[in-house]
């Protein structure tokens, strides 16, 4: 029935508008269950340094755990064929993905969200976010196609790994392609274990899952839509840098390039989001103040765009949906982003907060009440 009716869609807007149609579609999944699950790599990571295993570590891993069972599933039910995927069949940089992992999670913790969660904040009217967004996809924009685009090479350049067997983490490892979605649902399992400890709430349950599904959504309706259209095209996840950067272009210039999934994936989970925090009564604006700074944004978005091409992707576009097809260069580049979102967040924040509590703890009384550290 679904292909079906994925053939009835390519009949009646041809191959380059059925992409465009799911890419909207996707996105507005994404997006409306990422407001309402607060989805967030920044705030797992954050959890996971400081030991508190909480409801935001559980969404993630929640999210990654149905992303990857998802995919798998349909990879060994035949349903999508990833073997000539970018993200394995074509040459990877280990340099970059590392280097590039490090930096993105770096500056997602500066500009307090990775690349997903600024797009989905900027839809609720948070103006820190939006314009933290549009730092993020000109440098992402710049290094790959701009005046940073050489440095972005020669650190690619510096540790590259051939396509194929060699950039497969499973096969890598000495495994088979059957131990692969019995990896996928041992990952599933701790999702679980963790969502239960962390008492996540329905809407955790609910965005976490829905978030996962996206991704496998994502990857399906890309190569159906590829096979009933009887046209070449290698099946794609959910990813926001070079969809950023796309729709970014086509606002600035005008271009021949026919539309596709990636066009509207952006705008879809603007939509999504914005629908969500509008029907929760939860949009407001939120501006920079002297609390916030900007400064730390502008340098957290700069170090997101260039590491997110670095890296082949962002949080979700590498961690989740190239770690859910088992990506070599995929999975080093989202350790990469724990490693340095827990390093920056120790070394930024954390060494700040004894110094914040102490002068918290010695705000005087004014008006006959003791300003609480909360509303401080």
């Amino acid at each position: 029935m679904i292909v079906q009716w994925i053939e009835r869609l390519v009949e009646g807007f041809g191959l380059s508008g059925a992409m465009a149609l799911a890419g909207l579609g996707v996105g507005v999944l994404f997006g409306f269950m990422a407001q309402k699950s607060r989805f967030c790599l920044r705030a797992a990571t954050v959890e996971f340094v400081t030991g508190h295993f909480g409801e935001k570590l559980a969404i993630w891993l929640l999210t990654f755990g149905v992303a990857i069972t998802g995919v798998q599933f349909l990879i060994a039910e035949k349903a999508i064929d990833i073997a000539s995927t970018r993200a394995i069949s074509a040459p990877g940089s280990m340099s970059g993905a590392i280097i590039g992992g490090l930096m993105f999670g770096s500056g997602m913790v500066l500009a307090r969200g990775c690349a997903s969660r600024l797009l989905v904040l900027s839809a609720t009217g948070n103006l820190r976010a939006l314009l933290s967004g549009l730092v993020f996809v000109v440098v992402a924009q710049a290094a790959y196609h701009g005046i940073l685009e050489p440095a972005r090479l020669w650190l690619s350049s510096l540790w590259m790994v051939e396509g194929g067997a060699a950039r497969d983490l499973v096969l890598r490892l000495g495994g088979q392609e059957g131990d692969k979605l019995p990896l996928a649902l041992l990952w599933l399992v701790i999702a679980f274990l963790f969502a239960l400890r962390g008492r996540i709430p329905l809407w955790g349950w609910l965005g976490g899952i829905g978030c996962g599904l996206a991704v496998t959504l994502a990857y399906y309706l890309t190569s159906q839509i590829a096979l009933a259209a009887i046209e070449p095209g290698d099946p794609k996840g959910i990813t926001f840098s070079g969809p950023s950067a796309e729709v970014l272009m086509r606002l600035l210039q005008q271009t021949d390039k026919p539309i596709g999934f990636d066009t509207l994936l952006v705008p879809g989970v603007f939509l999504g989001s914005a629908v969500a925090a509008i029907l929760a009564r939860e949009w407001r604006m939120t501006v920079f103040d002297a609390q916030s700074g900007m400064l730390r944004y502008m340098i957290g978005a700069f170090l997101m765009g260039f590491g997110a091409m670095a890296a082949g992707g962002c949080a979700v576009g590498a961690g989740v949906s190239g770690g859910a097809i088992f990506a070599l260069t995929a999975w080093l580049a989202l350790i990469g982003m724990w490693l340095g979102a827990g390093a920056t967040h120790w070394l930024v924040d954390e060494k700040r907060r004894p110094k914040a509590e102490s002068a918290l703890n010695n705000v005087p009384i004014a008006s006959g009440r003791l300003i609480s550290k909360a509303r401080a």
